[in-house]
């Protein structure tokens, strides 16, 4: 049996879930998530909880098991708390700006680099040096924030580029003198 899989889920106050031959519809105080999942694998709402079966040990129904139980958890969290992902900028005149909804990226190329984020997501710039995409959709969040990084990702000779929180970077030594 799936370790995760056979985990219940709490619905929180505030929170609607529709279940209807093979889309699952969450709203929640933050927004609404729909989600389309294998008509295979039982999801039943009971007394507050979600609970997801499978109908055998068939190598398919056991990796779609979790898979299932995880994606309609994170469509409650986001619902509910939402998600985000910090970026970090270094470099001698590396920055971020603000412009209306889109941000202005300066990260050595000859040329500004302007993005905009996609509808449901929200770029903010508390620091010139830092970055805050947020959302209630996981895994869009997580998409903005790889496709800001991949802009200018970390370099590991003096570590200049877009880092994730948290991320260290391997350093590689540089040309050694004789």
């Amino acid at each position: 049996m799936s370790r995760i899989g056979k985990l219940p889920i709490e619905i929180p106050q505030g929170v609607e879930i529709k279940s209807s031959s093979g889309e699952m519809t969450v709203k929640g105080p933050k927004g609404q998530l729909a989600q389309s999942l294998d008509p295979g694998i039982k999801v039943t709402v009971k007394d507050g909880t979600i609970t997801v079966e499978r109908p055998s040990d068939e190598r398919k129904w056991r990796s779609l098991h979790g898979l299932t139980r995880t994606l309609i958890n994170n469509m409650v969290v986001g619902v509910t708390q939402g998600y985000a992902k910090t970026l970090q900028i270094e470099g001698v005149g590396y920055r971020a700006e603000k412009k209306g909804k889109a941000v202005q990226l300066a990260l050595g190329y000859s040329h500004p680099i302007y993005f905009v984020p996609p509808d449901g997501i929200t770029v903010d710039v508390p620091q010139q040096t830092r970055i805050v995409v947020a959302g209630i959709d996981k895994v869009l969040v997580g998409q903005v924030a790889a496709k800001i990084r991949s802009f200018r990702p970390p370099e590991p000779y003096k570590g200049k580029g877009i880092r994730y929180e948290g991320e260290t970077v391997r350093r590689k030594a540089g040309k050694t003198a004789k």
